[in-house]
């Protein structure tokens, strides 16, 4: 399957059911000497207390990815690379 292919799918982890958006809004991490993918890193916002909020990078790691499905990719677990807040 080409990653071009891919950039449509919704990313679900399977704990939980959580919904990580699409593909398409990730930063795929490339080696470009050998072509193989580490994962998939995505930031987003999250609220923390009533007007605190913190940016948060995380990772997919590629061998955390179980199935590419027609529609979906399932993952077991992300990996937080960055956190920082936000005023």
């Amino acid at each position: 399957m080409l990653l071009s292919e891919m950039v449509d799918k919704e990313l679900i982890q399977v704990e939980g059911g959580v919904h990580f958006g699409i593909l398409a809004h990730t930063e795929c991490l490339l080696d470009v000497q050998t072509g193989k993918i580490h994962g998939f890193e995505m930031t987003k916002e999250k609220n923390l207390f009533q007007k605190k909020k913190v940016k948060v990078t995380e990772m997919i790691p590629w061998n955390e990815i179980i199935l590419i499905g027609e529609d979906r990719i399932l993952f077991n677990k992300t990996t937080t690379v960055q956190s920082e807040f936000l005023d």
